[in-house]
C-alpha cells in the first residue's frame, strides 16, 4: 500500500549498519556485485530507481543515468512503449502499466518522473508519500496552483527533488548567471528573453480506435476524458489541455536563467501585460525592483536571455554565453568546461549526478522543487496574460493575482474524479 510503512532498501542498510555498530553479530558472506570495483559502485553503494513515464525524454534520462544509479523498473500506462523501451535498451526491467503498483512492489529508492507536463504532478506527490526521492522533468507543472501543493509535498515529507533544468548544474551557466547577479554588469536596465509560443485550443479531431495496450483513460488523467486521436496523446505539446506549449517547454529553461541571474529563485515578478495580442503574442513582465523582461526576441537563445546592464550585455545560452565587451568576462570559466556535457548522452548526465549525490547526503540539490515552481509559474502567467490581454498585477508572496478574480480562476484548473491530487 503507497505510504505503508515498507523498509527501503536505503532503509534496511542503514539498519544493518547501525545494527553492526551495536555489536549485533551478522554473516560475512558478501554477494557478488555489493563492493565496489575500479570505477564502478558496488551494488549497496547505488541508488535504485524506477522510472514513471518511458517516451523519448525518459529514454534519453535512462541513457544518461549514471553508474551511481540502478534503474530496475519502469512505468507506462501504454504497454507497448514499455516493451519498445526495454528492447532499445536490451534491458530486462520489471515493467508496470500502474506506476502505483511499482512503487508498492519494488524496493525502490528513488523515482525519475519523465510523464507529460499534465501526469507529472500527481505521481511525484504519491511518491513523496511512498517515502521515494524524486527527478521530475520540466516543466514540472500544468498550473500554478499544483506547483505549491507539490513544494508543500516535498517538504512535509522531506524528499530530495531534483527538477530537470539541467543548465543549474553548467558550469558556464553558473558562471554567467553569478557575473549578473553580483553586479558584473553593473545595474541591471533590461533583460530580453525570446517570444516563446503558446499552445492552442483544443477544438476538436476525428475519434480513432485506441491502440491495443493504451491506458487512454490513464493518460488523460486530470483533463477531460476526450476521444482517443493519436495528436492528442503524440503531440500533445501542442494542445492547451495538456501544456503550455514552448513558452512553457524552453520557457523552463530561460525563465529560470532569468531567476537565477536576478536572484530571484524564491519569488517572481509583480506585473505582467501584453505587447500583442494573440496565444503566441509578446509580453513583458517587471520585478518589484524595476528590472523588466520583455518576451519579444527572435534572435535570443531559447535556453537562456539577453541581460543589458550599465556596463555591457551578456548573452546565456545552454552551456555558453557571450559578453559584450568581451572584458566583462576575463575570468570565465575555461571552455573546455563545456566539452563534459557536448558528448552522445551526456547533457542531463551531471545533473542527475547532483541528485543521486544530495540524496546521500540530503542536501538540496541544484534544481530544488521550489526553484522549478517559481519559474514555471512565470512562464503560465505568461500565458494567462496573453489568454486574458490584460494588465494583470502578481503577489509572489501569496501566488494570486491582486484584486482580479478571473485571472485567478486561471492559477488551477478542475481535475477529473480520481485524479485529484492528495491533501498535503
Amino acid at each position: 500500500m503507497i505510504g505503508s510503512k515498507r523498509l527501503s532498501r536505503r532503509r534496511f542498510l542503514n539498519r544493518s549498519a547501525a545494527a553492526v555498530a551495536a555489536g549485533v553479530a551478522a554473516p560475512m558472506i558478501i554477494p557478488s556485485g555489493v563492493l565496489a570495483g575500479p570505477g564502478k559502485p558496488g551494488a549497496n553503494d547505488r541508488v535504485i530507481i524506477g522510472f514513471i513515464g518511458t517516451g523519448g525524454r525518459a529514454r534519453q534520462l535512462m541513457d544518461q543515468m549514471p553508474e551511481s544509479g540502478q534503474i530496475v523498473a519502469i512505468s507506462d500506462c501504454y504497454i507497448k512503449r514499455m516493451e519498445e523501451t526495454l528492447k532499445e535498451k536490451k534491458a530486462n526491467w520489471k515493467q508496470y502499466p500502474d506506476y502505483r503498483k511499482m512503487l508498492d512492489a519494488e524496493k525502490l529508492d528513488a523515482v525519475v518522473v519523465a510523464t507529460p507536463d499534465h501526469g507529472r504532478v500527481l505521481p511525484c506527490i504519491v511518491c513523496c508519500q511512498a517515502g521515494l526521492d524524486i527527478f521530475a522533468e520540466k516543466p514540472l507543472t500544468l498550473t500554478v496552483a499544483e506547483g505549491r501543493v507539490l513544494v508543500n509535498a516535498v517538504r512535509k515529507y522531506k524528499r530530495i527533488f531534483q527538477v530537470g533544468s539541467q543548465q543549474r548544474t553548467m558550469e558556464m551557466n553558473r558562471y554567467a548567471c553569478e557575473l549578473v547577479r553580483t553586479g558584473g554588469l553593473g545595474k541591471i536596465q533590461q533583460v530580453i528573453a525570446a517570444n516563446y509560443p503558446g499552445p492552442r485550443k483544443y477544438e476538436g479531431l476525428p475519434e480513432e480506435p485506441i491502440p491495443e495496450g493504451d491506458n487512454w483513460d490513464a493518460w488523460c488523467g486530470q483533463t477531460p476524458l476526450l476521444p482517443f486521436n493519436k495528436q492528442l496523446q503524440f503531440a500533445w505539446m501542442q494542445w492547451r489541455l495538456y501544456s503550455g506549449g514552448e513558452m512553457t517547454n524552453w520557457g523552463a529553461h530561460g525563465v529560470d536563467q532569468i531567476q537565477w541571474a536576478l536572484g530571484m529563485d524564491g519569488t517572481g515578478p509583480v506585473e505582467f501585460w501584453p505587447v500583442e495580442p494573440g496565444p503566441s503574442g509578446k509580453v513583458s513582465m517587471r520585478y518589484a525592483n524595476g528590472i523588466t523582461v520583455n518576451f519579444e526576441a527572435g534572435d535570443v537563445p531559447f535556453g537562456g536571455a539577453r541581460f543589458i546592464g550599465e556596463k555591457g550585455k551578456i548573452t546565456i545560452d545552454r552551456n555558453d554565453f557571450t559578453a559584450e565587451p568581451p572584458e566583462l568576462a576575463k575570468d570565465a570559466p575555461e571552455r573546455a568546461v563545456r566539452q563534459k556535457w557536448e558528448g552522445p548522452g551526456w547533457i542531463s548526465r551531471p545533473h542527475i549526478q547532483n541528485w543521486l549525490e544530495c540524496i546521500k547526503t540530503r542536501k538540496k540539490p541544484n534544481a530544488d522543487v521550489e526553484i522549478g515552481h517559481r519559474s514555471i509559474s512565470i512562464c503560465h502567467m505568461a500565458n494567462i496574460t496573453r489568454e486574458l490581454g490584460r494588465k494583470l498585477q502578481w503577489n509572489p508572496e501569496k501566488e494570486v493575482f491582486v484584486g482580479d478574480d478571473e485571472a485567478n480562476t486561471y492559477l488551477d484548473r478542475p481535475k477529473r474524479k480520481g485524479y485529484e491530487l492528495p491533501k498535503v
